[in-house]
């Protein structure tokens, strides 16, 4: 399996400062560039501008939930095939189903351990990148 000589652009919406952090921290040690937004409407802006190649997302954040933010990044067809993977630090399956329901392709568990984030971004990253 080859890995993409050139990093994936990840966006991490979380609300909580901590796991923004590690996140980042993780995804930079994985040759990977990293936004980080603190809820979903400062993620939107920032989806539209930087353009994405994969995006986590948490569930529970104010204003705008994560299954919310997830549904109006999928509806908008110039980010309908950025995979999305839902942040959440219960692992149930009523979550893992209506996050699919959304249009996430993922579901990671927190607190994630660096080695389960980036299989997860090697895993959807290759797929995004495709086959030349």
């Amino acid at each position: 399996m080859s890995i993409p000589s050139s990093g994936l652009k990840v966006l991490v919406i979380d609300d909580s400062n901590t796991i923004r952090r590690s996140a980042e921290i993780f995804l930079k040690q994985g040759g990977h560039e990293v936004l980080l937004a603190e809820d979903g409407f400062d993620a939107l802006s920032k989806v539209n501008d930087y353009l994405p190649d994969l995006i986590f997302c948490d569930i529970l954040m104010p204003r705008l939930d994560g299954y919310q933010t997830c549904a109006i990044i999928k509806r908008n067809p110039k980010f309908s095939t950025v995979p999305i993977v839902m942040l959440s630090s219960k692992d149930g399956v009523f979550d893992k189903a209506r996050g699919r329901m959304v249009g996430s392709q993922d579901y990671l568990t927190k607190p994630f351990t660096k080695d389960q984030l980036l299989q997860t971004v090697q895993e959807l990253g290759s797929a995004k990148q495709g086959v030349a």
